[in-house]
């Protein structure tokens, strides 16, 4: 058995836009039921969700019939990320990374010795239990490494997270560059997008490929148009929710007496 090429990463060098949607309810349940729906990628979320290795592994087999996956783990630690790649965590999206040395650990945990610190497993499922010939070899070439900026100072260094070797794209946090900006729960604010619309264009210019989540279909529509590679346009919550509400509205709006 040879080692799959990771479809989201091959789309991302060919410059191909990618619609995704974040599953944040660690139910792969719900994981397989939206990733059935054909969007490009999934993120399973780790760092807001109550999710765990385990919930993770499963969801990632209810997304893989289906589409490609990326996890983003509850911080940038080299355990957890040994962890992730061990399940078969095709790719991986590190929150909150500030500088230019906390991007190099990142993707230096994905990399086995000598050139990274990830520690080797004998049969885990990342190599199918030893299945995959390959595994070692190319593991690194089909594992996908997402930076996350999610503050004003690391939009200032975004190019050179961005140049990091290893680093296949920088994904932008606009909820928590809002908040740092003291616009807290206003990511779509025309200011907040003033501040990471130059620094984007500049990762582009490096041919870089630039994400980012927003749950407005129509700016999600608009940054891809403008350049964005990769833009997840909801969250399996925020659908879930919509939803219900509306539903439960539409009855009680009709009901008489």
């Amino acid at each position: 058995m040879k080692m799959p090429q990771n479809a989201f990463k091959a789309a991302l060098k060919a410059k191909q836009k990618q619609v995704g949607l974040w599953v944040s309810t660690a139910s792969p349940m719900i994981a397989e039921l939206v990733a059935s729906a054909g969007y490009d990628w999934l993120c399973v979320d780790m760092e807001h969700s109550p999710g765990d290795v385990m919930t993770a592994m499963q969801q990632l087999q209810a997304i893989a019939p289906h589409s490609s996956a990326i996890v983003r783990p509850p911080w940038n630690d080299t355990v957890m990320v040994k962890r992730l790649m061990d399940i078969g965590a095709p790719g991986l999206l590190f929150p909150m990374v500030q500088t230019v040395a906390e991007a190099e650990a990142a993707v230096a945990a994905t990399r086995y010795p000598p050139h990274g610190v990830r520690g080797v497993a004998g049969s885990m499922r990342g190599s199918q239990w030893g299945r995959i010939t390959d595994y070692t070899t190319r593991v690194t070439e089909e594992t996908c490494v997402i930076l996350q900026v999610e503050t004003q100072s690391a939009i200032d260094i975004a190019s050179e997270i961005g140049a990091v070797d290893g680093c296949d794209g920088v994904f932008f946090g606009p909820a928590d560059i809002a908040a740092d900006m003291g616009m807290l729960g206003q990511p779509l604010h025309a200011d907040v997008w003033a501040r990471i619309m130059p620094a984007a264009q500049r990762l582009m210019d490096q041919e870089v490929p630039v994400g980012t989540l927003v749950t407005d279909p129509a700016t999600a529509t608009d940054l891809l148009n403008k350049g964005f590679t990769f833009v997840a346009v909801a969250t399996d919550t925020g659908l879930l929710t919509k939803a219900a509400d509306s539903v439960l509205a539409q009855v009680k709006s009709g009901l008489k007496g």
